[in-house]
């Protein structure tokens, strides 16, 4: 068995490899000499640690001797230290790492050739039984089998560089400097009694600026200290072929090809803000020869090893991703006090939440509740927010949820029953479905409408209900017109396929099909038509107020007639509506103003986009936030700040929450309170996203289609029983979870 790579993942390999069966004899090769490394120190979790213990007590063993212990993360920032505990770190040299290992091969008769370049991978894999590739980020394995391992590299936007210095830290230590060249951050940890880690870490334009480009290595650490000298006590820090460099995020389509298998940053890479290289690399080691060990034959076992990794590590990215999107846009996040921009940092990655961090640190998190304006023994989620003249009870919003059962665009029993269930279920605003403005604007026929009288009075019978039987629930109207997307099936029937007969003409910003040879061509929008659009909203918004709605949303997301005028993709007019992101504002700002003109003066209105098309030439990160900013101008109250679902060819990066860091960024870019939604599903998920100052409510569609009570039901769970979520009389004897099994 050969193994490409000397690092930790490729020597624990080895050494498991030959403990788990000695006949096997393998060879392990290395480039560089035994005693070169990259970087300092290494953290490992108790997880990992504890899966090193059942797969060599050995190397657990030395591991243990040679661990340094914490607790503490302290974030700084603008003068302030704001300390957190109970987070239990470990970790060691990356050098004492290596010996160990090598110690353990050696004990074990793996042989180890150092200073000597692996055959090439064909070589390999004609001349053994199994090739084990852990040879890194530029792995040559990975390279020369490409067509089938089909790696995807993304290189990122930050540079940063592995430093050290001769004293421990006491604590993880995260430190911001705001400098004239722009926002840098240090990462420190202690690693030995004597040695800590440090990193530091910058935006690629802030690292130019700051002339770290024509430095070399001693003039870089030499700069470095001066700008963290308050953190280092004006000591200085020491490097060893510490080359500044951008992280790289390595995916791969198949992690084996024929028997040579991939591990560690040849088959995946984390960002280091979450500490999970050597993690990774060590557990790919005990996994893959678990599976070798299990299943005899060896295509069987590298699927074995495969299936059983590649959702952990895909889990694992995620939190990594968002880890590391944090701090590329660390500029964004420096403006929150310290407490809640220390919560923020803690959170970034979806791995530590409030729930988590009120067990780790129940004195901290409570500090950040007060700041939030929680009222004593009350969780964000219930705390009252006011938007104009409406006060909702807590931050929960029952999202849009088209149902397409209404009949001529009528509002039934069925829609009684679906918003009146959710508004007795607890949440503080529940929307309706997007309602169209007219016939020619709707989705499916199934869809529901507020052009004309009938309609309004159908949408009174319901909003009366809700504010009879469930008082203290705000409800909303979403007003929409389809556009390009509208005269299709239901969903069940077939998203997005037009009607096998009875489609009525289509309008949108320019004569582009929702997709080409399947939808119909939409007719351009003249000056006659903007009008006439305008106008239906605006008759819309008066029907909605006279039927009792408390807050208004107008659409201009998902590939909708406004958000078809807001998109470059969709919008190639030449006219004052089209062109820049001024042009493409234009019409749907026009509407808002007539909108908001005739809705009550003390109902709010907010605004749906889509923050990006998910999609190449579509609205950037800045365009949304210009988007955003405008809308507030002209009297938005809030943002709902969803994402795609313009152009058909997208490629949303679906997970846990994904939605929210466009919500995040316009709220504190734009200055705007925002609805974030997307994959939100646990009361944990809202906590945090509202401590952290990334949202002001939070919007969710699927677990309100699970549960109609899941407000009530998240209350009962954090033990809450006050006013901001109070059970309907009827319903308080089922306040608490039935009883499961036999009792005595």
């Amino acid at each position: 068995m050969a193994v490409v790579g000397g690092g930790p993942g490729g020597l624990y390999a080895a050494a498991l490899l030959k403990r788990s069966d000695p006949a096997r004899e393998v060879t392990v090769w290395e480039r560089n000499a035994p005693s070169d490394t990259f970087g300092f120190g290494v953290v490992l979790s108790d997880e990992t640690l504890g899966g090193i213990g059942d797969a060599d007590p050995a190397v657990h063993e030395a591991l243990t001797r040679a661990l340094v212990r914490w607790d503490d993360i302290d974030v700084v920032h603008r003068g302030h230290r704001t300390t957190s505990t109970g987070h239990g770190f470990a970790a060691l040299g990356r050098r004492r790492l290596l010996e160990i290992l090598q110690e353990r091969c050696a004990e074990l008769d793996v042989r180890l050739r150092f200073r000597t370049e692996a055959p090439p991978a064909a070589d390999l894999a004609a001349t053994h039984d199994l090739v084990v590739a852990a040879d890194g980020v530029h792995s040559r394995t990975r390279e020369a089998h490409a067509e089938h391992f089909r790696p995807r590299i993304t290189t990122h936007r930050c540079r940063y560089v592995w430093l050290a210095a001769d004293f421990p830290f006491e604590a993880f230590r995260f430190e911001i400097a705001e400098t004239r060249h722009g926002v840098m951050q240090l990462h420190a940890y202690p690693y030995e009694a004597d040695a800590s880690t440090v990193i530091v870490e910058m935006r690629e334009e802030v690292w130019r600026a700051a002339g770290f480009d024509m430095m070399d290595e001693a003039e870089s650490a030499a700069r470095c200290a001066r700008i963290f000298t308050e953190a280092l006590g004006g000591r200085t820090l020491r490097s060893h072929r510490s080359a500044w460099t951008a992280f790289r995020t390595v995916v791969n389509t198949h992690w084996s090809y024929g028997n040579t298998v991939l591990i560690g940053d040849a088959a995946h890479t984390a960002h280091f803000s979450i500490g999970s290289g050597t993690k990774l690399a060590v557990e790919d080691a005990v996994s893959l020869v678990r599976a070798l060990d299990t299943h005899p034959a060896l295509p069987e076992a590298l699927t074995a090893y495969e299936t059983e990794r590649r959702p952990l590590v895909e889990s694992t990215q995620r939190a990594a991703a968002a880890s590391l999107r944090w701090f590329e846009d660390l500029a964004e996040h420096v403006d929150r006090p310290p407490r809640r921009f220390a919560f923020d940092l803690l959170t970034r990655s979806r791995r530590v939440t409030h729930a988590n961090l009120r067990l780790r640190d129940p004195s901290f998190t409570a500090t950040v509740e007060r700041d939030f304006g929680c009222p004593p023994g009350t969780p964000p989620m219930f705390t009252p927010l006011g938007l104009r003249g409406l006060t909702l009870r807590n931050r929960i919003v029952v999202s849009p949820m088209d149902m397409y059962v209404a009949e001529d665009g009528v509002p039934g029993d069925f829609h009684l029953v679906h918003l009146g269930s959710r508004a007795l279920g607890g949440a503080g605003l529940v929307m309706t479905e997007m309602v169209c403005v007219s016939p020619e604007g709707r989705i499916t026929p199934g869809c529901t409408g507020l052009w004309n009288d009938g309609q309004a009075d159908a949408w009174a019978r319901i909003t009366a209900f809700v504010h009879e039987r469930a008082p203290g629930t705000a409800l909303g109207v979403q007003l929409g017109h389809a556009g390009r997307k509208g005269s299709t099936r239901r969903m069940w029937e077939g998203i997005d396929q037009p009607l096998p007969t009875g489609n009525w003409p289509l309008v949108a910003a320019s004569p582009l099909p929702y997709r080409p040879g399947v939808n119909q061509v939409p007719r351009a929008l003249d000056r006659t038509g903007l009008t006439t659009v305008r106008e239906e909203f605006t008759a819309a918004a008066r029907r909605a107020a006279r039927s009792g709605f408390d807050l208004l949303e107008l659409h201009c997301a998902h590939g909708y007639l406004l958000s078809g005028f807001l998109s470059p993709l969709t919008n190639h007019r030449t006219d004052r509506y089209g062109g820049d992101l001024h042009g493409r504002l234009r019409f749907p700002l026009e509407v808002f103003d007539a909108v908001r003109e005739v809705w009550p003066e003390d109902r709010p209105v907010t605004v749906r986009i889509s923050a990006t098309d998910w999609a190449e030439g579509g609205t950037t990160e800045e365009e949304a936030v210009a988007v955003a900013r405008a809308f507030a101008e002209h009297g938005a109250d809030a943002v709902d700040v969803s994402t795609g679902q313009v152009v058909p060819h997208e490629t949303p990066a679906y997970g846990r929450s994904y939605q929210t860091p466009h919500a995040d960024r316009i709220r504190n870019g734009a200055g705007v309170p925002v609805i974030a939604v997307g994959a939100i599903s646990s009361w944990d998920d809202v906590n945090s996203l509202l401590l952290a100052g990334r949202a002001d409510l939070c919007a969710l569609a699927r677990p309100h289609l699970y549960d109609p009570h899941w407000t009530l039901h998240a209350a009962a769970e954090q033990g809450y029983e006050g006013p901001a979520a109070p059970w309907p009389a009827p319903y308080r004897a089922g306040n608490r979870p039935p009883p499961t099994g036999r009792r005595a």
